[in-house]
């Protein structure tokens, strides 16, 4: 079954940065879209900035631009998101989640999740 593994939250004063990395295991296709998500408090779950394979094109909320960085280790089966430059705005649960071809931004058509890892920024 498929498996997606979050790590890399934590607590941060504004300015800094964090590296979260998600795990996958147990999938077979050759075309997927892998995408973090994050959910605020109170506040519907977002898609942050998503990846497709093969081919590598990339997403970005405007949120993030030119903030955060997408990136993938296939040989790892590792997702990755750089985040510099944090604000506290950008404090929340972040879930990574795959799907079977082309990103979308619905939480919806996702069908695997991990368990999320915290993010919380300071100011």
């Amino acid at each position: 079954q498929v498996q997606l593994v979050e790590s890399g939250g934590g607590s941060v004063q504004a300015g800094g940065s964090l590296r979260l990395s998600c795990a996958a295991s147990g999938y077979t296709y050759s075309r997927y879209c892998m995408i973090w998500f994050r959910q605020a408090a109170g506040k519907e779950r977002e898609g942050v900035a998503g990846i497709y394979t093969p081919g590598g094109s990339t997403y970005y909320a405007d949120s993030v631009k030119g903030r955060f960085t997408i990136s993938q280790d296939n040989a790892k089966n590792t997702l990755y998101l750089q985040m510099n430059s944090l604000k506290p705005e950008d404090t929340a649960m972040y879930y990574c989640a795959l799907k079977g071809g082309y990103c979308g931004l619905s939480r919806y058509q996702y069908n695997y999740w991990g368990q999320g890892t915290q993010v919380t920024v300071s100011s």
